[in-house]
């Protein structure tokens, strides 16, 4: 498999310009400049004695995901010990805030980056008896390595978008070949089952997506209630995980709405909260005076001239989403693909979104089947829709509810996901620590 020994070869190689870019990534804030030594596999904690199951997920959404279910998992074992890694900043911060409501036993580190020296130092430390993947995170150089060791391996929530798909079929060999090292493929739609197939996975199972019975996220009533005070009672909507290219055009919604709401604030939550100075600088040259545009990491006050809340901090969408009820999707108006709605949907929040929703297809394919959604092509065609809905709460209301009604239709993932687990892996023996 050629494919597969270039990709070796070039992981090899890339060694020195792979940790050059891990320090420009951390100069940038993009890496935890402190723990650079984990993602090259050197471990800053202790493996801890006893069984240790090893979970990944990647970023914040596949994190807040697997969460509830390291609970179930917590409670059912309660001498189990979890690492749980992530490959963020930002997942990292969230797991940070889990092991502080949960227990010593949650340990996290990054996922080192995918150079067999690395994955091998990696596993060597820290020795799981069992691995579980959050959705399509499949690196070759250690899932090879992990089927090396008899690492019992599960694909947990799979996901495949259409570009993955497209990209594993331009290497079925490959893909054959990395899918047999999984012990069990859990898919979180039938579409992702089929493709899986397709590619060579032998018996995928069908559970649902644990996105979608994941608990809504949770916000401090006394801040909801001192964001709506500065809100007032003016007219207010998201752009919630917005992409770059994408401010720029939720800035000219904001503007085509202005004649008709002249008191509009609109709030910009970036994807990625790093990005903050950027669209600041981005933006404030387009609007009538400094003061129309407040950055929140900059502790600017949300006043009554602001037009623009720029809120580039990291944790905070639960506290937006129950702050208010209008929400646009962000990823979805620019060639990303979409983030997922599910948590905005399940705060009662009336959706809107672009036509690019290809990571998220069937979730937003449900959402419109049940009227739980808007689809819009521009940033004109989002300023009508917005106008409509902001003169007409009854609409927007409905909406809303028909999204909250969508997301409870579809609870029970969790409970599928955790049996299969347990089955298998309570026929693994325990290696326990140094």
């Amino acid at each position: 498999m050629w494919a597969l020994r270039l990709y070796q070869l070039m992981a090899f190689l890339a060694g020195p310009f792979l940790f050059f870019s891990l320090r420009r990534r951390a100069a940038s804030g993009r890496e935890n400049a402190a723990r650079l030594g984990e993602r090259r596999g050197i471990a800053a904690i202790p493996r801890p004695d006893g069984q240790l199951v090893w979970l990944h997920a990647a970023s914040v959404g596949e994190t807040n995901s697997i969460l509830p279910l390291v609970e179930d998992i917590f409670a059912a074992n309660p001498k189990l010990n979890i690492l749980l890694t992530t490959g963020t900043v930002t997942s990292a911060e969230r797991v940070f805030q889990a092991q502080s409501q949960t227990t010593p036993r949650l340990l996290h580190q990054f996922m080192p980056l995918d150079r067999r020296a690395w994955v091998e130092r990696f596993l060597a430390h820290w020795r799981p008896d069992l691995a579980g993947w959050v959705e399509s995170e499949i690196w070759p150089n250690m899932v090879l390595a992990c089927a090396a060791q008899n690492l019992p391996l599960t694909m947990i929530n799979g996901r495949l978008s259409d570009r993955s798909y497209r990209r594993w079929q331009r290497i079925p060999k490959v893909a054959q070949k990395l899918l047999s090292c999984f012990h069990l493929l859990i898919a979180q739609d039938q579409t992702t089952a089929d493709r899986l197939s397709a590619l060579g996975a032998k018996n995928p199972v069908v559970c649902g997506n644990l996105k979608l019975d994941a608990p809504a996220l949770t916000a401090n009533a006394e801040q909801v209630t001192a964001m709506q005070a500065a809100f007032g009672a003016r007219p207010v909507w998201l752009a919630a995980s917005t992409h770059a290219g994408e401010e720029i055009a939720v800035l000219e919604t904001h503007k085509l709405l202005l004649p008709s709401f002249p008191n509009l604030l609109t709030l910009i939550a970036p994807r990625h909260a790093v990005r903050g100075g950027d669209i600041y600088a981005e933006l404030a040259p387009h609007l009538p005076e400094p003061l129309a545009i407040s950055q929140r990491s900059q502790n600017q006050a949300l006043g009554e001239q602001t037009q623009v809340y720029l809120v580039d901090t990291m944790g905070e969408l639960g506290l937006l989403y129950s702050s208010l009820d209008l929400v646009f999707i962000g990823g979805t108006l620019v060639a990303h693909g979409g983030q997922n709605p599910i948590e905005a949907a399940a705060l009662n929040c009336a959706l809107l979104h672009g036509p690019n929703v290809q990571n998220f297809a069937e979730i937003f394919a449900d959402l419109q089947a049940h009227k739980a959604a808007i689809k819009v092509s521009d940033a004109a065609e989002l300023a009508a829709q917005i106008h409509t809905l902001m003169d007409d709460p009854n609409t927007a209301n409905k909406l809303a509810n028909q999204a909250a009604i969508y997301v409870d239709s579809q609870r029970g993932a969790r409970q599928k996901v955790y049996d299969l687990l347990h089955n298998q892996w309570s026929q693994t023996a325990p290696k326990g620590g140094a």
